[in-house]
C-alpha cells in the first residue's frame, strides 16, 4: 500500500464506516493521518482491473518494548469485491508479513454483528479471547466488540 492507493483505500474505508458495523470511526481520516498510524511493512492492497479491491493494515498496539510483537489490524473490502476471496488473500499476506517480522500476536476488535468478519478471522486461525461489553458509543448507542487474536506458531 502506497500513497498512490490513498484515494481508493480511504474510499473503501469510508464505505465500511458508512455500513455501520466495521468500526467506531465515523469518517475516514486524511491520508497523512492514516499513513502515520499504520506500519509500512504490514499493509497491503488487493488490486483488480478497476483498482483497489481491498486493503489490510496493522498498527502497533503500544510503543512499550514489551509489546513490540503485538499489532492490531483492520481489513476492508470494496462492497462490489466481497465474496471473492479478497479478504482472505489480504489477511494471508498480513499474517505472512508479521510472521516473517517476528510479530507474535495479531489482534482485532470486531463488532459481534459483523459475522462475515468474525468467520473470516476464525478461518485464518484467530480465536476469540473475549467480549468487551459496552466498550464504546457509536451513533448514540453502546456497542460491544469481540476481541480476537492470532498467535504466531513461528515465534515462541
Amino acid at each position: 500500500m502506497t500513497a498512490d492507493h490513498a484515494e481508493q483505500v480511504l474510499a473503501i474505508y469510508q464505505a465500511g464506516i458508512d455500513e455501520g458495523d466495521a468500526t467506531f470511526e465515523t469518517a475516514a481520516p486524511t491520508w497523512e493521518v492514516f499513513d502515520a498510524g499504520r506500519l509500512p511493512a504490514h499493509r497491503f492492497v488487493a488490486l483488480g482491473e478497476a483498482g483497489v479491491l481491498g486493503w489490510t493494515a496493522a498498527s502497533a498496539v503500544s510503543d512499550r518494548r514489551v509489546y513490540a510483537g503485538v499489532v492490531e489490524h483492520s481489513v476492508y473490502v470494496h462492497p462490489e469485491a466481497r465474496g471473492r476471496g479478497v479478504a482472505h488473500a489480504l489477511l494471508t499476506a498480513l499474517i505472512d508479513s508479521t510472521e516473517a517480522a517476528g510479530i507474535w500476536t495479531i489482534q482485532s476488535g470486531i463488532f459481534p454483528e459483523n459475522t462475515a468478519s468474525l468467520a473470516l478471522h476464525r478461518r485464518a486461525g484467530f480465536r476469540v479471547i473475549g467480549r468487551r461489553e459496552r466498550v464504546g458509543r457509536h451513533h448514540g448507542r453502546w456497542r460491544d466488540t469481540v476481541l480476537l487474536e492470532r498467535r504466531s506458531q513461528a515465534v515462541g
